[in-house]
Formats: structure tokens, sequence, C-alpha cells
């Protein structure tokens, strides 16, 4: 990892532990990331300061600097969790795209975001979002950006950040920037490429507040979650509720490796079937 690929501010090193966080928890929304949407309810990850400060560099980069700025990485690391706060912080559109979008289809979601009748050609519709922006003085958040990318729709992103010059945050996969070295035009608008991180003990000790507000369990449970998974945020976030289940099913207010003796934990791979 190279310093142009990740810059943090300095202040930003605590900026999790400064992020407040009012942790709730839905049993039925386990697949999802591992906090709740509310508007102030988020929990303060890694990744979420991560993605916040990756916003903040577009939002006062210097005048002369491009204002592109993506944060990537693999499914399940908390990127949209950290758009959804970024968005609530500074007032941010937040696109999610989907991966049958089209031009059209792209332009007609982001003006139903904006709050803009969708209407008009494709150059007409561009033409009223990047003028949106730029009057407005909101960034762009674009999450699931890798779906436009692969449908060459990047460049009308381009178009609409030349008729703006509004911060935007891409958000992607983590073969992202790989994926738009083809494109140089758009490449070298990147101020920055930070890269999501795994998350470590801190944060599994974080999400144990979120997933088992009723039950202690143990840092030794935690650490095995975390390399099971391999930081993989979401998938801490299922073994947190299973661990949690379990307490509560043999009346445990207390459990460690040693309560959970040989069950197993959850990776993602499908049991193998005993015939």
């Amino acid at each position: 990892m190279t310093e142009e690929q990740l810059h943090v501010n300095p202040s930003s090193a605590s900026c999790a532990r400064d992020i407040s966080a009012s942790m709730h928890v839905n049993p039925s929304s386990v697949s999802d990331i591992s906090v709740s949407m509310h508007v102030n309810t988020i929990a303060p990850l890694t990744n979420v300061a991560l993605c916040l400060n990756a916003l903040e560099q577009a939002i006062h980069r210097p005048a002369h600097l491009p204002g592109l700025v993506s944060f990537y990485g693999p499914s399940g690391y908390g990127k949209t969790s950290g758009a959804a706060f970024a968005a609530v912080k500074h007032n941010a559109y937040h696109l999610e795209c989907k991966s049958t979008w089209t031009k059209k289809a792209f332009l007609s979601n982001l003006m139903k975001e904006m709050g803009m009748v969708a209407r008009g050609t494709i150059p007409d519709m561009a033409d009223a979002v990047a003028e949106q922006l730029s009057l407005s003085g909101r960034p762009l958040i674009i999450d699931e950006f890798d779906h436009l990318v692969v449908r060459r729709i990047e460049e009308l992103v381009r178009d609409l950040y030349e008729g703006s010059n509004a911060p935007i945050l891409l958000i992607g996969e983590e073969n992202l920037e790989a994926n738009l070295r083809f494109n140089e035009r758009f490449h070298n608008r990147i101020l920055r490429w930070v890269p999501a991180q795994p998350a470590g003990l801190d944060d599994a000790q974080l999400l144990r507040r979120l997933y088992c507000p009723d039950v202690e369990v143990g840092d030794d449970i935690l650490q095995k979650i975390v390399d099971i998974t391999r930081g993989c945020t979401r998938r801490i976030s299922i073994n947190l509720y299973t661990v949690h289940s379990v307490a509560t099913e043999q009346g445990l207010g207390r459990i460690s490796l040693a309560e959970w003796g040989d069950r197993p934990f959850y990776t993602g791979n499908a049991p193998k079937r005993r015939v």
C-alpha cells in the first residue's frame, strides 16, 4: 500500500473513536453490514472513519486539484455503511448503482435522489444534474461504481464532475482502480485512492456491543472470529449474532472459547454434506 493510495489526515487516526454511535440491531437483517442505517446511528468502525476522511479530502482540496476520490475494497468490509454515515455528515447526495443501469437509468435515479423530475434527453439530464450539483454545493457519493465502469458509463460521471466541480466519492470493489486504468482521462482525475481495511479486534469489540449487548463475549472469541473471517465485517457480524444466539439458548451470561467448544464459526463456505 503506497502513501498515494492511503493518505489520511493526522486527525483521522482517532476519527473512529470520535464518531458518536447509538447502536441498534435488527436480528432480521443479519446479512446486512453491522450497523443500523438510522440517520445518526452507525458504529464507529475503522472503515467508517476512512470513508468519511476520503470524502473530506475531496471537499477540502485546493481548488486547482481534482475532486474525485475513491474508497475501494472487498465486499463485506463496510464501505456502504461508511458511505451512509459520510452522506449524513456532509449532506451528500448518495446513490447506490445497480448492475442493470444504463446511462438513462443512472441519471434518472440520480435526479430522483436530488429531488428533481427525471425528464429530457440524456444530455439534458446530465446538464441538469451538473447544474444542481454546482448550485447546491453538496457532495455526491456513488456506491457500487463498478457497475457503471463495466458498462463504460464512467465518462458520464466525469462529465458531471467537469460540469460542476463537485466533490465526488466513488465506492467500489477491490479491482476498481485496475478496471479504470484503461481510461486515463478519468483515472488521472482521482485525487486519492483510499483502500478499505480488514476489521481488527477493536472493530469486533464495537460490534460486540451492537450484537451482544446482554452477553459478555470474551476477547478470545472475538479474535478467533476476526482471524477466521479475515476481517470481513459482515461475516464478523453474522458470527457475533450466532454467538449471542448460542449463549442465550444455553442461558449463559458470559461465553468464551471454552464455552464455545468445537462449534464451527461461519466463514461463508457451505458445510459439506454428510451422506
